[in-house]
Order: C-alpha cells, then sequence, then structure tokens
C-alpha cells in the first residue's frame, strides 16, 4: 500500500495521550498538591506526617501525657454517606463553600451515635474535570468541617471521570472512621420504660430530602436569588436551603465524657431520610416506645415553606425531613435535666421531647 494511502493511526499522529481521553493529571496533582494547608489545620498529634504516602496513618491512644484519654479495650466505628442531590443545588447557584461541611457532618453525625469519637475522615470526589474554582471550596468547606468535629482530614481522592459525568458535574462521598469503649457503646437493650428523649435542634433541612426540594422549587417556579421574608428577611431561598447540616460531635463527646461512670444515655439517634420516627426507632428495642408530643417544639420556618409551596402532605413531611430535630438523646430521668442543661452550654438548643413507655419498638406521635 503506497504510503500516502496508510490508514492515519493514533501513533502515526503521535499517539493517543491521557489528556486528549479528557483527563489532565498535572491540574490533579496541582489541586491534591493545594490541600496540603487545609489538611494539616485539621491535624492534631495523633495524626503521623507521611507526605507522598498512599494512605494516611494515625495512631491510637497510648501514652496518657500525650492524649486526653486510653482506651482499655477500643474499637473502630467506621460509616460512609454522601451529601445526595443538594449538589444539584449548589451547582444551580455556584455556591461550593457549604457542601464540604455537609460532608463531613453526614458521616460523623452517624458515627457518634454508637457513642464513638471520630478519628479521621476522607473524601472521595468524582467529577468531570479538576476545576479549582469548584473543588477549592468544597475542600475548604471539608476542612472546616473537621475542625468542628475535631476528626483529622488525612487523605481522599479526586477522580476525574469525563465519561461519566457531564460538565459541571460531580459527586461527593465522605468516610469517618471512630473509637468507642467496648463497654460504653450504644446498646438498645439499655433503653427502659420513663427513659426521657430530648431532641436537638437541627440548622435546617440538613442533607437529606433534596429530591424533592428541588421539585418543590421547580414546580412552584421559585427564584432561588429572591428573599421570602417569610422564609427569612435576611438570606436568599437558595441560601437557606444551603444551609449546612449542624455537626453534633463535641457537645455529644463531651458530654458522653462528663459522665464516666454511670451510663446516663441510654440511645441515640441522628435525624436523616426517614424522619424523626424512622430514625428513632433504631434506637428501641421491641419492648419499649417512645411518645412524643408535637408541641414540644417548634417546626422552623422553612419546612412551612417548603409544604406550602408544594402542597406536601403532613405526614409525607415527616417522614422526608427532620421538621427541626437533628439529633436525638434519650436519657435516664435523673439525668435528664442536667444532660439537657450540658449541652444547652454547649451551644445546642434541646428541647424535652417525650418520654419511653412499654411498646413494642414504635415512636407514637401525640
Amino acid at each position: 500500500m503506497p504510503a500516502d494511502d496508510a490508514p492515519k493511526t493514533a501513533a502515526r499522529e503521535g499517539g493517543l495521550t491521557y489528556a486528549s481521553a479528557g483527563v489532565d493529571i498535572a491540574a490533579g496533582d496541582r489541586f491534591a498538591h493545594s490541600l496540603g494547608a487545609l489538611m494539616r489545620r485539621t491535624h492534631g498529634p495523633r495524626v503521623i506526617p507521611n507526605p507522598g504516602g498512599f494512605a494516611g496513618l494515625l495512631r491510637l491512644d497510648y501514652n496518657e501525657q500525650l492524649f486526653r484519654h486510653n482506651y482499655k479495650d477500643p474499637v473502630l466505628v467506621a460509616c460512609t454517606d454522601g451529601v445526595g442531590t443538594k449538589i444539584k443545588l449548589a451547582t444551580d447557584l455556584a455556591k461550593f463553600d457549604t457542601i464540604g461541611i455537609d460532608l463531613v457532618a453526614m458521616s460523623v453525625n452517624d458515627l457518634i451515635v454508637q457513642g464513638a469519637e471520630p478519628l479521621m475522615f476522607l473524601d472521595y470526589v468524582a467529577v468531570h474535570a479538576v476545576e479549582q474554582h469548584v473543588l477549592g471550596p468544597i475542600l475548604a468547606g471539608v476542612a472546616k468541617g473537621c475542625e468542628i468535629a475535631k476528626c483529622a482530614l488525612i487523605g481522599g481522592e479526586t477522580a476525574e471521570m469525563n465519561d461519566l459525568y457531564k460538565p459541571g458535574e460531580f459527586d461527593l462521598a465522605g468516610f469517618a472512621v471512630g473509637v468507642v469503649e467496648l463497654s460504653r457503646a450504644t446498646d438498645t437493650t439499655r433503653v427502659e420504660p420513663g427513659d426521657v428523649v430530648l431532641g436537638l435542634a437541627s440548622s435546617g433541612v440538613h442533607s437529606n430530602g433534596y429530591s424533592l426540594v428541588r421539585r418543590i422549587i421547580e414546580h412552584a417556579g421559585i427564584d432561588l436569588l429572591s428573599i421570602d421574608p417569610e422564609l427569612d428577611p435576611d438570606r436568599t431561598v437558595g441560601e437557606v436551603l444551603l444551609e449546612p447540616t449542624r455537626v453534633y460531635v463535641q457537645p455529644i463527646v463531651r458530654t458522653l465524657r462528663a459522665y464516666k461512670v454511670k451510663k446516663v444515655i441510654t440511645g441515640m439517634a441522628h435525624i436523616t431520610g426517614g424522619g424523626l420516627a424512622g430514625n428513632l426507632e433504631r434506637a428501641l428495642h421491641p419492648r419499649v416506645d417512645a411518645v412524643l408530643n408535637r408541641d414540644a417544639w417548634d417546626v422552623p420556618p422553612v419546612f412551612r415553606y417548603l409544604q406550602k409551596h408544594g402542597g406536601v402532605d403532613a405526614a409525607e413531611m415527616d417522614k422526608v425531613f427532620n421538621m427541626g430535630i437533628g439529633y436525638c438523646l434519650i436519657v435516664r430521668p435523673t439525668f435528664a435535666a442536667s444532660v439537657a442543661r450540658r449541652l444547652t452550654r454547649f451551644g445546642e438548643t434541646v428541647h424535652t421531647l417525650g418520654t419511653i413507655t412499654k411498646g413494642s419498638g414504635a415512636v407514637r406521635m401525640k
């Protein structure tokens, strides 16, 4: 075959490259290197420096002078979560500085339900392309969330996958590891009739139900950049809906440490998808019920706003959203007041929601 008629192969043209396939390794490396200072802000004495390592290193307690306390029978606790379609809302508004906090909160708030202290956090970010103006604020939010939780951000992964994600699209996942003394780990069988249910106020919608939130926005033709006085006179609708998930770690961990001998907190629940009843049931055993008073707290305006503009049934609202209660504790009755006072001092808004009675593992609202 004449040379001029030969097929134009990739090799003849200089060969295919990763960059020609849409992946910019150099940009990814530059972004990864830029995160060093953010990560170091979250590090305490447990973190072992490991520059260039393929994984993060963190030591468990061994020295009373170095660490606040040692564990006699430590159990590792691990969990993972994401932010869901709240990401779409952040993308629509081009506002990325809060969803990193959401990412941390969703995992560490689950972890402390087991009575554990968060130790370390890792993130996974999947993107169409590495864009510093998007990923920078996201990872800054992750670092801020870890600082609030006093949890070391020891690593992560940024995966550039232009075949799976369209331009401007991305997804997030977070992974938290903690430790708990085995004898202090949460055990649902300890919940007894007479125990008191305390609820900690949420900061808003948190990170569940955003498929419905976005459908309501579309259905009602809501302008996310507008200010609606019935919702918030000082912030746009979008800003209210992007309010990050509250991180409950330090108030809970510090409260648990205050009762080193008596196990006064018998159960806990992080109120996420499934609502108050659906999540609190997970803290009960089959011989008790939680009887809650609907008038024990005021439902925040954001939920009334969503229900009104979406024409959403009350039962559906209860099933999808936290309705203003982001975390629950079940406490021995003689300690309920002192636990509530302590949590209030730590900055939480505490509501006495109801009590535990004999039953079949259900949550009943009255």
